[in-house]
């Protein structure tokens, strides 16, 4: 069953009823039986492609489709509204509520674009000696969950002589509706993560080919290194939509933003586990997808608790009906100005978790490589090779079990589970499991 990729976002833009065709393809997703009670849809078109200097945050969020239905009640959308009216609409927000208007979909996007730019992505790496460099992004794709930014060029200080890499958003302090901000005037850096370079080793590597390697450092920073001189290739930042617009902007350059203290949504039936929840996860590379796949109703209960961990299953392996193919060739693609390449069996992963009341629980943006795996110890035997990808951080843990099928040259997902921190669910809900 396919379903539109737009609607997982819903939560975070109700009210709204503009309903534009989507940014960067026509919407439909193609694919086969999902979950019983949901979907899974893929698609192979190209994202959506910036390059450095169109760079509002109203980039940001390619929301498919806003809403499923306009407001009852409603006999005008805001879509109907002429450009004229809508940018007047427009002229009365500030640059703040501009970045995020600009969100909604792509007519917004351009309008709001034409209302104000000047947010983008810097990385500054620091020497040992305190010197920093200032890097802009060269390139900036968006993608259906999140934003990846690249960094390379030819003037990469010596990997042995850095310390740090902090990643950045930065605006204008001084910003003008009527015209675009200037290109050297002051602007504000809101830190968003700190990375330490003396983390590229061995058990960080994600894969290779003939000319780089490349390393994930949590959180969604890939560095790629050039073989031969083990010096920098590229930086490649991957960050997911949920409270981006907050942490680009509301943070310092020494402190990142941080969200405001969270009130438990106090549940009900505690004895019940968890139900009603969402799923959208997405592996792609260069604005290429191989999956693009919501869950819906997915469920467990207390019996699945085990080691701090309660267990989410999304694809099982005994039911063939929801076992899902990848779609296309996996890998990685890289650039630099001179070359460019694939890192096979590696991809980035976007995760978004919406909890029974529709608020986002869990979200990443993450490298992740496929690995060999001796096949699964509880389920059926399959004919082809099989592989497992696995990502884990603070909040919880996903694994994905695949099996290549050689007849018909695709990987199939034949097991997808979360494995969420109990800790986070008694937090969240003000439970006691």
């Amino acid at each position: 069953m396919a379903t539109r990729r737009g609607r997982l976002l819903q939560p975070f833009w109700r009210g709204l009823t503009a309903r534009p065709p989507p940014l960067g393809g026509d919407g439909s997703a193609r694919g086969r039986a999902g979950k019983a009670a949901g979907g899974a849809g893929f698609r192979t078109g190209r994202g959506v492609r910036l390059v450095a200097g169109c760079a509002t945050l109203s980039h940001c969020a390619r929301l498919d489709e806003l809403c499923g239905k306009s407001c009852t009640g409603c006999s005008v959308s805001l879509d109907s509204l002429p450009s004229e009216i809508l940018l007047k609409i427009l002229s009365y927000l500030d640059a703040v509520a501009l970045l995020c208007a600009g969100c909604v979909n792509r007519r917004f996007y351009h309008l709001a674009n034409d209302k104000i730019s000047g947010l983008g992505w810097v990385i500054i790496l620091k020497e040992n000696s305190g010197r920093e460099h200032i890097l802009e992004h060269v390139d900036l794709s968006i993608n259906d969950s999140s934003v990846t930014a690249v960094w390379y060029g030819q003037d990469w200080p010596r990997l042995v002589t850095l310390s740090t890499l902090d990643l950045c958003g930065v605006t204008p302090v001084f910003m003008n509706r009527s015209q675009a901000p200037i290109k050297n005037g002051p602007r504000w850096h809101s830190l968003i993560a700190k990375y330490n370079l003396s983390h590229l080793t061995e058990s960080t590597m994600l894969g290779c080919d003939r000319l780089i390697r490349i390393f994930c450092l949590h959180p969604g920073l890939v560095v790629g290194l050039w073989k031969r001189e083990e010096e920098l290739a590229f930086v490649m930042a991957n960050l997911h939509f949920h409270h981006l617009v907050e942490r680009s902007t509301l943070g310092s350059a020494a402190i990142p933003y941080e969200l405001p203290p969270h009130t438990p949504l106090l549940d009900d039936s505690p004895e019940c586990g968890l139900s009603g929840y969402q799923l959208h996860v997405d592996m792609h590379s260069g604005g290429v997808f191989c999956l693009c796949g919501t869950f819906r109703n997915l469920s467990t209960s207390k019996g699945y608790i085990e080691n701090e961990y309660m267990k989410l299953s999304v694809i099982n392996f005994k039911n063939s009906t929801e076992h899902l193919p990848l779609i296309g060739k996996v890998g990685l693609s890289w650039k630099t100005n001179i070359f460019d390449g694939c890192i096979k069996s590696c991809s980035i992963m976007d995760l978004t978790l919406l909890e029974e009341y529709g608020k986002p629980f869990w979200c990443f943006s993450s490298p992740v490589c496929m690995r060999p795996s001796p096949g699964p110890s509880d389920g059926p035997a399959f004919l082809g090779e099989t592989y497992r990808v696995d990502y884990a951080d603070a909040e919880g843990r996903v694994h994905l079990e695949l099996v290549w099928i050689e007849e018909t040259g695709e990987y199939f997902i034949v097991s997808l589970a979360l494995y969420l921190r109990v800790a986070k669910i008694n937090h969240w809900f003000g439970t006691k499991y």
